[in-house]
């Protein structure tokens, strides 16, 4: 079951292309808006619970088909800023040098994301 949107699709985009415009200049909501309709949007494009993508303080989400984790905390974590993270899903950064440069940690053999982002194709932001 994919899951539940809870931010209007229409105004994720927004929010994306106005942090896109100019990050230094986004409020807070709409970087919570942008980081909440990104997150959710990766949830849909990779079902399943494997993995928890955590984005402080505007979101969490669990994505990826494989083992489930109830309780604690889960074996495949992914955590990083709301500027690290909308960066990664509009192609701005790239995977690779953001867990290079310690903006994204990631542990777990089911954390790499690099195959799924950008999330936003380029000039859709």
């Amino acid at each position: 079951m994919p899951a539940r949107r809870r931010t209007d699709p229409a105004a994720g985009r927004e929010a994306l292309s106005r942090w896109r415009s100019d990050p230094a200049a986004a409020d807070r909501t709409t970087t919570a808006t942008a980081v909440r309709a990104s997150l959710e949007e990766l949830a849909e494009r990779a079902p399943g619970h494997s993995v928890e993508v955590r984005v402080a303080p505007f979101g969490v989400v669990q994505c990826l088909e494989g083992p489930r984790h109830t309780r604690g905390t889960p074996p495949n974590v992914v955590e990083t800023d709301a500027a690290t993270w909308l960066g990664l899903a509009v192609g701005d950064l790239r995977w690779a040098d953001a867990v290079s440069a310690g903006r994204v940690r990631a542990s777990g053999s089911r954390a790499d994301l690099s195959a799924l982002l950008p999330l936003v194709p380029a000039g859709a932001a």
